[in-house]
């Protein structure tokens, strides 16, 4: 398989995916490096949205994490790109609206304050700008992007082992059943 360097856009920080018959490893992170996916029903919303792509977007999703302010995932689809931005549009409306309906005013603030100064179309911005995809064309590669998912919440000091993080597909891989509202951190 060959491989593709990642290609910067002018003018933004965006990368574009090359081919999209690829997985790629992309990496959504939150502005500011805000902490609200320790919230379970913030992060139930990415769940959801997850199984969304997956279903009605046709997204092969190989792996994924969520920690607290970052989500890592392992995707390949037709018109990535595309799918990719709506995931991240409707998970911040979604985000965003939860936050405020259960007043959450301090996390809004924060989130308000790491907002791009540019951005002028809302006082909000949640995600980052860019996914920074990494295409996979290894099965070598593959499995260390999968281990690096895994093992990220270890690597922080969340919990000592990878299936002990409750908001990962790690357990699938092992075949354990998935408890998506543990608390774990």
């Amino acid at each position: 398989m060959k491989s593709n360097p990642l290609k910067k856009v002018m003018g933004r920080n965006r990368f574009k995916f090359h081919e999209e018959h690829y997985p790629y490893f992309i990496t959504h992170s939150v502005v500011g490096g805000v902490s609200i996916f320790d919230d379970p029903l913030i992060a139930k919303i990415v769940l959801d949205s997850m199984k969304f792509m997956n279903t009605e977007f046709k997204v092969k999703i190989y792996a994924y994490v969520i920690m607290h302010h970052h989500v890592h995932l392992i995707v390949e689809a037709e018109d990535i790109v595309d799918k990719i931005r709506k995931f991240k549009s409707y998970t911040a409306r979604r985000i965003l609206d939860s936050l405020k309906e259960r007043n959450r005013s301090i996390i809004q603030h924060r989130i308000k304050q790491a907002r791009v100064t540019q951005k002028v179309e809302s006082q909000y911005q949640l995600w980052q700008e860019g996914s920074h995809p990494i295409q996979i064309d290894s099965d070598k590669k593959m499995e260390s992007c999968i281990e690096y998912i895994h093992y990220n919440p270890v690597n922080a000091g969340f919990v000592e082992k990878p299936e002990c993080w409750c908001h990962s597909s790690v357990r699938a891989y092992l075949g354990t059943k998935t408890n998506e509202f543990c608390s774990v951190y």
